[in-house]
């Protein structure tokens, strides 16, 4: 393949298409588009809907959208309409964009796909990770005491991976996976150990006795070689050091085939935008009232209905107490103008230079996507906006333990969150000077993790905040519920890291020379 060509990428295990669209966006010397993405496996029905979308949407010359597709943002057109309108484009995508589940009945529709859309092509890249459920701080946590949890075969979906690079032996792969796989154990052994071990050796892994290909394992953002004897530490990746608004800190783990002697370059540090920076220009709107009367008169009147003089009694002794009762007084006390729960209004470019925060914008949007808050309990809005006031004037989030008692959940599980045993930080306030904390699927249940902080708009996070956090075009459209289309933006890679990825593994297919 010539230099200037575009190398096929396979992606699987694909999500809403993070990592496909880091590295369809990744372009040498700025122009020239240096991957395409031939085939992406995902199983999940609404996640392959925007998958769809996407491989749909990158058909069209220099990638540029085509304005039906706004006209589609902007509910003048259904997605069926849209795609009746480019019927080539979309028999293309539906060809590129395949939902299956991996799995041992699925072994040979995935090799003959894949083989499909490789063809004759011998330089490529393989990109990924296996579902991380059960690698999962949080899932493991829940899952432990459930009877046959060591034997979860999501602890080794990661063999559907080993499988393709034994049946296509890509010269390159990307794998990533949570950070929660450093530490996960099955029968006492560590599953990175594991995994490493099976990846620089797939076909002894998979019990195969003929010869097959090994590969030697990279970091990204570590400069020791990695061996058998590696520290696994070495492949964490703190998306935050390379631009990302959010402390997301995820495996990736480049396997370059042993044929091939090229030493990978790693990702250059440099810093984000602060939570502010990124998401502060979308239009403020308030959340809605899951209980009672809906207006923003009601949410208002529902949000005042905090008990002040408990509060500063049960604050009584706090260093901070004082200003923090003159905080909520300001913010409560002062009514902005009438707010709606979700707004349309495309803001204007972010003030900060980034090369992030240009990766988002897109000029000719028509309108805003996802911006619509969720509803809570009166209950709930009244801890927000106390949480908002407590971190505007402490600097930081509070925990269980910093709540008055006339605020507290009425939860089982609070006399152990109060003395930090578990879920000490239920109520999670974004700090707006620094990156958020990671974007999980949890944002997708009921958004107590992902608290705004500004105390006047008393929500958690929109989809598309979630998503700007996350690092996807504002053009981006998730399909499906709410609800999935948040679990969708929590699970994925960030396109504005992929793209920097890319770079690196663009750089070792382009020293490669010709290949057998």
């Amino acid at each position: 393949m010539n230099k200037g060509s575009a190398y096929p990428v396979v992606d699987i295990f694909a999500g809403p298409g993070g990592l496909g669209e880091g590295f369809s966006s990744f372009k040498r010397n700025g122009k020239d588009i240096c991957f395409r993405s031939v085939i992406s496996i995902e199983q999940d029905e609404y996640a392959h809907k925007t998958l769809l979308l996407r491989h749909f949407l990158k058909l069209f010359r220099g990638n540029e959208l085509p304005e039906d597709y706004y006209r589609y943002l902007k509910d003048d057109i259904t997605l069926d309409e849209l795609y009746r309108i480019y019927p080539r484009q979309k028999a293309h995508a539906q060809r590129s964009a395949i939902r299956v589940s991996l799995g041992v009945e699925t072994h040979e529709l995935a090799r003959r796909l894949i083989s499909n859309r490789l063809g004759t092509q011998k330089k490529w890249t393989l990109v990924g990770g296996p579902p991380c459920q059960a690698y999962s701080l949080v899932g493991r946590s829940r899952m432990m005491g459930i009877p046959g949890f060591e034997e979860d075969e999501r602890h080794f979906l990661y063999k559907e991976y080993l499988r393709i690079i034994v049946n296509h032996t890509p010269p390159v792969f990307l794998m990533e996976n949570v950070k929660g796989l450093l530490s996960a154990r099955v029968k006492g052994e560590l599953v990175i150990n594991r995994i490493i071990a099976d990846l620089i050796s797939p076909m002894s892994a998979l019990g195969k006795t003929v010869d097959g290909p090994k590969y030697r394992l990279y970091s990204l953002s570590e400069d020791d070689l990695p061996g058998k004897e590696v520290d696994p530490r070495l492949f964490l990746v703190r998306a935050e050091q390379y631009g990302v608004p959010q402390a997301r800190h995820r495996v990736f783990i480049v396997g370059i085939r042993e044929d091939i002697q090229i030493i990978p370059n790693k990702l250059r540090p440099h810093k984000p935008p602060t939570l502010k920076q990124t998401i502060d220009s979308l239009p403020k709107i308030r959340s809605g009232i899951s209980k009672g009367i809906e207006s923003f008169e009601a949410w208002r009147s529902e949000i005042a209905d905090i008990d002040h003089g408990a509060v500063k009694k049960e604050l009584n002794g706090h260093k901070c107490a004082g200003a923090i009762m003159k905080r909520m007084e300001i913010d409560l006390s002062a009514p902005p103008k009438a707010l709606e729960k979700s707004s349309s209004r495309y803001p204007s470019r972010p003030r900060l230079s980034h090369d992030m925060l240009d990766s988002i914008y897109d000029p000719s949007l028509p309108v805003l996507n996802g911006h619509e808050s969720r509803s809570h309990m009166p209950s709930d809005l009244r801890r927000y906006a106390f949480a908002t006031s407590f971190a505007s004037v402490t600097g930081k989030s509070p925990k269980l333990a910093d709540f008055p008692v006339s605020l507290m959940p009425d939860h089982a599980n609070v006399k152990a969150g109060c003395a930090g045993k578990m879920f000490s930080d239920r109520f999670r306030v974004q700090l707006p000077d620094q990156p958020s904390t990671t974007v999980t699927s949890h944002i997708s249940k009921d958004g107590h993790y992902f608290i705004h902080y500004d105390a006047m708009q008393c929500r958690s996070l929109t989809l598309r905040e979630a998503a700007r956090i996350q690092t996807f075009p504002d053009n981006y459209h998730f399909v499906g519920p709410r609800t999935s289309q948040y679990h969708q933006v929590g699970n994925a890679v960030p396109p504005y890291l992929a793209q920097q990825i890319a770079e690196i593994i663009a750089d070792v297919l382009d020293k490669a020379g010709d290949l057998e």
